[in-house]
């Protein structure tokens, strides 16, 4: 557990976190597809890497102060294994799912005027079958190997967590949200990063399974 930082700050950190990667997993694929026309599998590379190197950069600067958690399953893997308080661990995963909402909408906001903007859309785009167990498996990969980081004290939590993260995202059928925070927050998204609420559901109960 995290120690020297109030509550406040903890969740602060968490709060601007979880933000900024939620912000990052819609943006680059509205960039890449709705306004330089660029084909699907670009733009799914292009939030691959972005996606990966904003992980490391959160994990770097803000892992001293939170943990860096920004991911209920995280957190919840966090409880079970006595690394966190309930309380915090609770608080955690509050601020987590609602600051997601409003990455999703800073991420639409940046696209305002375009002729293809809006504020908000229920996402219709289907991810079922083979994703679904892909969104398991990533989920389990990342569990394990923050775990395995914090086991061995590597020095490099940051690189090998963005690493895998940009890696999954471009291995995995489900494009790797592996986070039921993200999960919900895209389910309110008209790009082809969002999730139909039906989907969704199935998806957040994946990593409850891999914690």
């Amino acid at each position: 557990m995290v120690k020297n930082y109030s509550t406040g700050q903890r969740l602060a950190a968490e709060f601007l976190g979880s933000l900024l990667l939620t912000f990052t997993a819609i943006s680059p694929v509205i960039l890449g597809c709705n306004v330089l026309g660029a084909s699907i599998a670009i733009a799914v590379l292009m939030d691959a890497v972005a996606v990966g190197l904003v992980l490391f950069v959160l994990i770097e600067t803000l892992g001293p102060v939170s943990g860096c958690h920004h991911n209920p399953a995280v957190t919840i893997a966090m409880l079970l294994t006595k690394n966190i308080n309930t309380k915090l661990g609770i608080l955690y995963i509050l601020v987590q799912i609602l600051v997601g909402f409003l990455g999703i909408l800073a991420g639409h906001a940046m696209f305002a005027g375009q002729d293809f903007f809006q504020w908000v859309s229920i996402a219709e785009a289907a991810r079922n079958g083979g994703a679904c167990w892909a969104e398991f498996v990533g989920t389990f990969t990342l569990v394990l190997v923050i775990f395995g980081a914090m086991h061995n004290r590597s020095s490099q939590s940051g690189m090998i967590i963005g690493s895998l993260a940009g890696v999954f995202l471009i291995t995995t059928s489900s494009t790797m949200f592996a986070n039921p925070q993200v999960s919900i927050s895209r389910t309110f998204t008209w790009s082809i990063a969002g999730i139909r609420p039906m989907d969704a559901i199935v998806f957040m109960f994946q990593p409850q399974n891999a914690s």
